[in-house]
């Protein structure tokens, strides 16, 4: 055989070919030249099973968009909330202030007694108008919000009154308001002051007579 011989190259080539394939059958490897055939593609997924994990999928999705709306209004309800309270009660450590201005305009009108200033036509034109300033200022706060709380004659209410004595009186219910030494003042649904009072209480039960033997005699 001659190296330039094409025939016998090809039919080397064979022979080797046969023995290698010779060896990997006896190996239990297939050819690795045998055309036409590709590594083998994956198995396709389960549908059923594919369906379901989408579904999970679609409901932890729908979940979370739910929860987030939710959360989204309670943030919406709660801005608007604390935006109308700051309006609302924006006022209220100046009209706390205030409201010792007017405590001080009741107390002068108090201090003069009546009969003076009916007297007197200057200290009456000066009641006078202490007395118009305190009722410009009552107006300005009601126009603001600012209310008093009703006390005089009421039943005493812890969160709005604060009792500062109390009075035995059998003429009214006891627990009732029968005397307000400061009004009390609301902004809104808050107290901004609560009324200093006087609450009415049990009159005490009269001591049983006692007879000449000393037992005591009931009342006739």
């Amino acid at each position: 055989m001659t190296d330039n011989d094409p025939k016998e190259k090809a039919a080397a080539a064979e022979k080797l070919e046969a023995e290698a394939d010779a060896i990997l059958a006896a190996a239990g490897a297939e050819s690795p030249w045998k055309e036409g055939e590709e590594d083998a593609a994956p198995a396709p997924a389960d549908p059923a099973a594919e369906i379901e994990r989408l579904e999970a999928e679609k409901a932890d999705l729908t979940e979370r968009l739910v929860r987030l709306a939710a959360d989204m209004d309670n943030l919406r309800k709660r801005t608007e909330r604390d935006v109308s309270d700051a309006h609302k009660y924006a006022v209220s450590k100046f009209a706390a202030d205030m409201l010792v201005v007017g405590d001080n305009l009741r107390r002068a009108l108090e201090a003069v007694p009546a009969e003076r200033i009916e007297a007197d036509e200057d200290l009456k034109a000066l009641a006078d108008g202490v007395e118009m300033t305190a009722r410009e200022m009552q107006r300005l706060l009601e126009k603001n919000g600012i209310k008093k709380i009703a006390a005089l004659g009421e039943r005493f209410d812890p969160h709005l009154h604060q009792a500062m004595f109390e009075v035995p009186d059998a003429s009214v219910p006891a627990g009732q308001v029968v005397q307000v030494m400061q009004e009390g003042y609301q902004i809104g649904d808050r107290v901004l002051r609560a009324a200093l009072v006087g609450v009415s209480k049990a009159a005490p039960a009269p001591a049983p007579e006692v007879s000449e033997t000393g037992s005591p005699q009931s009342g006739k």
